[in-house]
């Protein structure tokens, strides 16, 4: 039987898009876009709605990684367009302004699946435009061998009788 307790427990729950996972990101990756994801501030109409600030070492110790392997994936995150971050201030008792944590925005995902999808699209245009340019070149490579046709055997000796006999240096 489930208790109220339970239910409450079953309850706290968030999502994440399918299209997160479809977009190649690396295992590491999909930990923290889940930790932020869970960390997200989801009141509507708040103006940091979507928005986290959780420092990179909480990052590392709640998706088991370190603070670099989280910058890391981080930034391979902000670069398919799943995450904005921000920098911020912190400012102490005594007046002293430090960096703060960054601020971690969590974008649109649609929009992240487009960028992707436009990437994909421009990488195979170039790998169509090499393969293009590899035939076009192969083309008039044997073109160029056509033209180079060997002479018949009467033309040639022809040719070479023609010319005037070397001086030999002697």
């Amino acid at each position: 039987m489930i208790t109220n307790k339970a239910l409450n427990m079953y309850g706290n729950y968030y999502t994440v898009p399918n299209a997160v996972l479809a977009l190649g990101l690396s295992p590491g990756a999909i930990a923290v876009y889940n930790y932020l994801s869970f960390r997200e501030c989801r009141k509507r109409g708040d103006k940091d709605q979507y928005t986290c600030h959780p420092s990179m070492a909480t990052i590392g110790d709640a998706i088991g990684r370190s603070a670099r392997s989280v910058r890391g994936y981080v930034d391979e995150l902000v670069e398919t367009g799943l995450i904005l971050t921000e920098p911020t201030k912190v400012m102490t008792a005594d007046g002293m302004r430090w960096n703060g944590n960054l601020k971690y925005t969590l974008l649109d995902p649609q929009r992240a699946v487009d960028l992707y999808h436009e990437r994909q699209c421009a990488r195979n245009d170039a790998k169509l435009e090499a393969g293009v340019r590899k035939k076009r070149k192969a083309m008039e490579k044997a073109e160029k061998k056509r033209e180079r046709k060997q002479k018949p055997y009467d033309e040639y000796v022809a040719e070479r009788s023609a010319h005037a006999p070397e001086k030999l240096p002697f």
